[in-house]
């Protein structure tokens, strides 16, 4: 008789980034996806991580051994115009989350962001002192120290942009938005000053599964590419890898008013996840080739 596989949850499963993870979790885990709002066919749970009761509801039910936690107001200036909203998600919902893992000896995967910098310094190590200038930069600080404080052994994974295509609509890929745009012949203004290590949500995924499979994996990690690009020649590659002409890819110079503040270069050094997990870490050029086209599955 084989052993029974371990129980992942992930809390956020129907972003694009859940969906990928889903995906590539099922051959090592018995996977439960939770989110907000009811999943295609049926699937999966609804939970809210601001109700305590809600979180609680849901680790009864799927008994979790490892918990992976995407859910988060991510969208910077929704987070500048709605700070109670952005507060009670990024960070109480967090926090319940944390609690349960804690209750329960459920090891977590916290998805944090490079937005905890204020984007002045060429190349942030995990040891140096967030600097957030945002809303939701100073969302995923607190987040991030409530974790620290209730789970010693999670693990805080940094982003600084996470691309790939989504299943449908209705998530919060900015591929899908992107190529709509493109396919509607309509311009797509892009800054030329903002400057970030990207990764595709599939090699993202595998890092993540590799971390779970490390007993001693703990504390914060960076992962992106291994060069830094800046958001207008990414956009301009990305045009092209898909059949765009390039012409629709206009340069924007200045940050935009009203917008909420975002750091210039958020390069995140990735030494410490290299040297832990299998998985190598990408090339700007392989990451825009596997958000498109989909990347290897994890070896894990």
């Amino acid at each position: 008789m084989g052993h029974e596989k371990p129980r992942l949850l992930i809390i956020g499963a129907g972003g694009f980034l859940g969906q990928h993870l889903a995906r590539r979790a099922a051959s090592s885990f018995e996977v439960f996806e939770a989110d907000l709002k009811p999943l295609p066919g049926g699937r999966g749970l609804t939970i809210d991580t601001t109700s305590a009761a809600s979180v609680s509801a849901a680790f009864r039910e799927t008994k979790p051994h490892a918990v992976v936690l995407l859910a988060a107001i991510s969208d910077i200036d929704e987070c500048e115009r709605r700070p109670d909203i952005a507060e009670a998600v990024n960070v109480r919902g967090t926090a319940h989350v944390a609690e349960e893992c804690a209750l329960s000896s459920a090891r977590l995967v916290f998805t944090s962001s490079a937005a905890v910098f204020d984007g002045t310094k060429r190349g942030y190590l995990e040891t140096d002192p967030p600097t957030a200038v945002s809303v939701y930069g100073k969302t995923k600080v607190r987040g991030e120290q409530l974790v620290v404080r209730t789970l010693p052994n999670a693990v805080i994974l940094r982003l600084a942009l996470v691309i790939g295509l989504a299943d449908g609509g209705g998530t919060n890929a900015m591929l899908n938005k992107f190529r709509e745009k493109l396919r509607a012949g309509e311009p797509v203004s892009v800054p030329d000053f903002e400057y970030r290590n990207p990764i595709d949500a599939g090699t993202l995924s595998n890092f993540v599964l590799d971390l779970l499979a490390v007993d001693s994996a703990a504390g914060v990690f960076h992962l992106g590419a291994r060069e830094s690009i800046s958001r207008f020649e990414l956009a301009v590659r990305l045009a092209g890898r898909m059949g765009f002409s390039n012409a629709l890819i206009q340069r924007q110079t200045q940050p935009l008013a009203g917008r909420a503040p975002r750091g210039l270069d958020h390069f995140l050094v990735t030494a410490k996840i290299e040297g832990l997990c299998r998985t190598p870490v990408p090339s700007v050029d392989e990451v825009i080739e596997r958000a498109i086209h989909g990347s290897p599955q994890s070896n894990s």
